[in-house]
């Protein structure tokens, strides 16, 4: 069953969020209660479209059932009165006095506020994370947990305190205006690009990548973007995930091995995000100020342009990493910014970076600082010895399985001569 193209299962995705803000903005700080009818709507969606048809407003379908299913759920319980008047309470006039659900603009739509709310302030990063996989992008407790190496039950009370604290803290679906609400939106990029990079390069375990949790995160940065038109930062976000993810194909080899980028077949990155990564970042550049964002997708331009390792610009690079060291003093762009220095003034001009930068105690003990550290001994080739011991040490901190057995090689391989 389709429409207008789209499956079934994509259309109740995208539906998904925008009947929880429904539900969340009709009964306040209901979160769970609401999260928990919107799936039994979007299961009784599951098995009777398919056979009995999409209704004409799909939306409203799902609001009425989950929005009687909530109401329901309220009744039943023992303390129903109380219950009850709680939920009237909380319920705005407007609400009361509102169309029925299935009356609801189709146009409206309270995704950004689900997403500001997922992201709210009192919130821990990590839990930010879950509550928007969950609630925003459709995603199971299960297939969270699996995403982030953690047992499903602990997943689970992530979520369930997320709930809590919002709970707690007043939360309310809501858009902030001016410095605020900029900085609410920065949080949701944050969070999303946090997401990205777990799907991108999986912190441990015995895959490089976990694609699903790329995938959404792109998904969601399109939400983020429709729902934000014009805003240059949100375009350089989705930008730099899919000019990121392009080179997917090309970042593994037959056994799954990891394949550096200067070493990569660039005939197997995908030309469809790419493009459109380029075309979003030549879009956004132009508009005023840039950003963080828009600059780091400017890097990833230019590696993509280059036909092979050895026509990247180096040079323009560099100058990339220092403006975005204005906006973004964080040590990983720093360690960027290290290689940079190296591919345009040498091996040795980076590796005195890379002493400085071994005071930040962000860094001092990332694997990421050694395998740099590694790479330009290997290519400045006075200290075989040094070398390999320093690709063997990186190894033995990274909890990446792909990372470990890359570096160990690269390790061998300068032990062999």
């Amino acid at each position: 069953m389709t429409v207008g193209g789209a499956p079934v299962e994509g259309l109740l995705r995208e539906l998904a969020p925008q009947v929880l803000g429904v539900l969340v903005r009709r009964h306040g700080g209901a979160f769970d209660a609401c999260e928990d009818a919107v799936q039994e709507a979007l299961l009784a969606a599951a098995l009777q479209w398919p056979t009995d048809g999409v209704p004409a407003n799909p939306r409203g379908w799902l609001v009425t059932v989950a929005d009687r299913r909530l109401i329901d759920r309220v009744r039943s319980e023992s303390a129903r009165r109380r219950r009850e008047e709680a939920l009237a309470l909380a319920t705005p006039q407007a609400a009361l006095l509102a169309p029925a659900a299935d009356a609801t603009d189709p146009a409206a739509d309270d995704s950004l506020a689900l997403l500001f709310l997922c992201c709210h302030p009192s919130l821990s990063v990590p839990s930010r994370i879950a509550l928007t996989l969950r609630a925003v992008g459709g995603l199971t407790t299960a297939q969270i947990a699996a995403a982030f190496l953690v047992p499903e039950a602990t997943m689970a009370q992530r979520i369930s305190r997320a709930k809590q604290t919002l709970r707690a803290a007043g939360g309310r679906l809501a858009l902030s205006e001016g410095e605020s609400g900029a900085a609410r939106l920065g949080e949701v990029r944050q969070v999303l690009y946090l997401i990205f990079n777990e799907g991108y390069t999986a912190s441990g375990g015995e895959e490089l990548t976990a694609p699903r949790l790329a995938a959404e995160a792109i998904r969601l940065s399109r939400l983020l973007l429709r729902l934000t038109p014009g805003d240059a930062e949100t375009t350089g976000l989705l930008a730099l995930m899919l000019l990121t993810d392009a080179r997917r194909p090309a970042r593994t080899g037959p056994y799954g091995e990891l394949v550096p980028l200067e070493e990569q077949d660039r005939g197997r990155w995908d030309r469809g995000p790419l493009g459109e990564g380029l075309e979003l970042i030549d879009a956004a550049l132009p508009g005023g100020q840039p950003g963080p964002y828009q600059v780091q997708a400017a890097i990833a331009a230019v590696h993509s342009e280059a036909a092979t390792a050895e026509d990247t610009d180096w040079p323009q690079i560099l100058a990339l990493y220092d403006l975005l060291l204005r906006f973004d003093a964080n040590p990983m762009a720093a360690l960027g910014r290290a290689v940079a220095v190296a591919m345009v003034h040498g091996p040795s001009a980076g590796l005195a970076l890379l002493d400085e930068l071994a005071a930040d105690r962000r860094l001092a003990r990332h694997h990421r600082l050694l395998a740099v550290r590694a790479h330009l001994l290997d290519r400045l080739g006075t200290d075989p010895s040094a070398t390999a011991r320093t690709y063997r040490e990186a190894a033995a901190r990274t909890s990446s399985a792909p990372e470990r057995r890359y570096l160990t090689a690269r390790a061998h391989r300068v032990e062999a001569g």
